[in-house]
């Protein structure tokens, strides 16, 4: 954001990582708050950010209610600045999502993410940007590195919706930091894991570009990145086809990835 001068997007991706966050439970989101602290306040970078906010809230159906921003100099440099959100949703505690049904032999069903979302980025920047400019053109990424790694976290409140209205999912996860089996995992009741197919989708170009230049193995890719699936469902085999369908009349690429053992 800052090498690019795009402060818009990281707004929304705060926002809808936490709408995620929160949607897999089962919960609607009511209202966010943000805090923001700079070294020394920039009125426009703050307009951008905060317009970023109201984009995403917008989006989500979600109210945003205010928030602080703090000046601190000495803490921050002058041009650096933090943020960081709160959201507050509702579920009826009978409708909470939280796994207890998922048992051995469900399926595992991942949709498709559209980058980095808002996890990878020390180790990305750390490969990327020792042999690339954030606005130089990247032939295998149809854009430059500064565009590709801000594309805005996806929202899947609606995916989400339309599926916990229509089928019985039985849990789902948000792919974050420590990846698809580290998050995924943790909703599993004890005594069960996972197996995952990792040929079953095509991965995005910005982790292949990840993976060749900084000569990461397939162990560590895993644990940092989405790898392009950025949620995943658990549901029972009888509700497999009815997933995938309904994805698919929502625009929404999906996989079947796997299998709860």
């Amino acid at each position: 954001a800052f090498a690019m001068n795009v402060h818009k997007t990281v707004g929304q991706d705060l926002v809808n990582h936490c709408v995620n966050d929160i949607a897999v439970c089962g919960a609607k989101p009511l209202f966010f708050m943000d805090y923001l602290a700079f070294g020394k306040l920039n009125p426009d970078v703050a307009s951008d950010i905060i317009e970023g906010f109201s984009i995403a809230c917008k989006e989500n159906d979600c109210a945003l209610i205010g928030g602080e921003t703090a000046e601190m100099p000495g803490l921050y440099d002058e041009k650096e600045y933090d943020m960081s959100g709160t959201i507050v949703g509702m579920v009826d505690r009978k409708k909470i999502i939280d796994g207890k049904n998922i048992s051995k032999g469900d399926i595992l069903i991942g949709f498709r993410s559209n980058g980095l979302h808002t996890n990878g980025y020390s180790l990305a920047r750390k490969v990327l940007l020792s042999k690339f400019k954030p606005d130089e053109k990247i032939s295998e990424l149809n854009s430059s590195l500064g565009d590709e790694l801000l594309r805005v976290h996806k929202s899947y409140l609606k995916l989400i919706n339309a599926l916990k209205e229509k089928t019985e999912v039985k849990g789902f996860s948000h792919i974050t930091g420590g990846g698809i089996v580290g998050n995924t995992i943790r909703i599993l009741p004890e005594g069960l894991s996972l197996k995952i197919n990792w040929d079953s989708w095509d991965t995005l170009a910005v982790f292949d570009l990840i993976k060749r230049t900084g000569n990461i193995n397939d162990e560590e890719m895993r644990k940092v990145f989405n790898l392009g699936i950025g949620l995943v469902a658990i549901v029972s085999r009888d509700q497999q086809d009815e997933v995938l369908r309904i994805s698919g009349e929502l625009n929404e690429k999906s996989f079947v990835i796997g299998e709860v053992i």
